[in-house]
């Protein structure tokens, strides 16, 4: 089965984080040709460009499921910026009310329409609690820590209005042994005078600083209230300047509970993908 062009898509942004939604509940792009398909159009300045790509289609257990990859066409669990854009969609669409469920590879999500553009998620448990690692980048040993708030993220803590070589730094540690083999998210994080905390993420997927990452500011968001700097609900000012919200339960052992992701997610524009987009 070949790709049936044109393809009915949407530019969506969520803080920054841009994606390419498409209505797949008819399938248009066979399963063994998305990959290649994602890493095409996520060309920036080649093709529309994105962080990533998701696939509504539909499921017995829920409102719908989705299919996400990142831009260079391999698949992630979850994506907290993208859940939003997927819940967005959908209610646009009329495939969703305003309270939905959706089943994503990390399990089934909650989303509510809140007002305007703003969606909040709950999200599913964070686990896999890590402390106390090291990993040498920029010069020196660096504390680590490590959660997956639905995707491997790992979190450094910086004092305010130090520069990050985002790039570099977190590079060596996505792809450092301690994560492997899948790899981790990595979240440089900064207390800032508002109260709240900065946080600049490297994504795997990517491999680049993206302007902001939902599941990024959760994990950081929990550590930082852990260790004091915050309390719940804590603002986050992403890459792009933007501000995502971040409500949970601490627990004594500095896990989280009943974690909750709300921001924005706007629709940039609709069109339709022509088979030059893949040239």
């Amino acid at each position: 089965m070949d790709i049936e062009f044109p393809v009915s898509f949407a530019k969506m942004s969520g803080t920054g984080n841009d994606f390419i939604v498409i209505d797949h509940r008819r399938t248009v792009v066979p399963v063994e040709k998305q990959s290649e398909f994602v890493r095409q159009v996520c060309r920036r300045m080649f093709s529309v460009g994105a962080d990533g790509v998701i696939f509504i289609e539909t499921s017995q257990e829920a409102d719908f499921t989705w299919r996400f990859y990142n831009g260079d066409g391999s698949v992630a669990e979850m994506c907290g910026n993208g859940a939003r854009c997927a819940a967005r969609f959908a209610y646009a669409r009329g495939i969703a009310e305003k309270k939905m469920s959706f089943l994503t590879l990390a399990g089934i999500i909650e989303a509510e329409i809140l007002d305007d553009d703003e969606v909040s998620l709950l999200m599913t448990p964070p686990v896999d609690f890590r402390t106390g690692l090291e990993v040498e980048c920029g010069g020196g040993m660096r504390d680590v820590l490590f959660m997956n708030s639905g995707v491997p993220h790992a979190v450094l803590f910086l004092d305010e209005g130090v520069d990050v070589p985002v790039k570099d730094w977190g590079r060596t540690i996505r792809f450092h042994e301690l994560f492997q083999p899948a790899g981790s998210n990595v979240n440089f994080v900064q207390p800032i005078s508002d109260g709240g905390i900065r946080v600049r993420t490297y994504e795997r997927g990517v491999e680049d600083e993206t302007m902001a990452c939902g599941t990024g500011a959760v994990a950081s968001a929990i550590f930082a209230a852990a260790q004091g700097i915050v309390s719940s609900p804590v603002t986050v000012t992403t890459s792009g300047g933007e501000k995502l919200t971040i409500v949970f339960d601490l627990q004594d052992d500095g896990s989280a509970e009943n974690v909750y992701l709300q921001g924005p997610a706007r629709i940039i524009y609709i069109g339709q993908l022509t088979a030059e987009a893949m040239e």
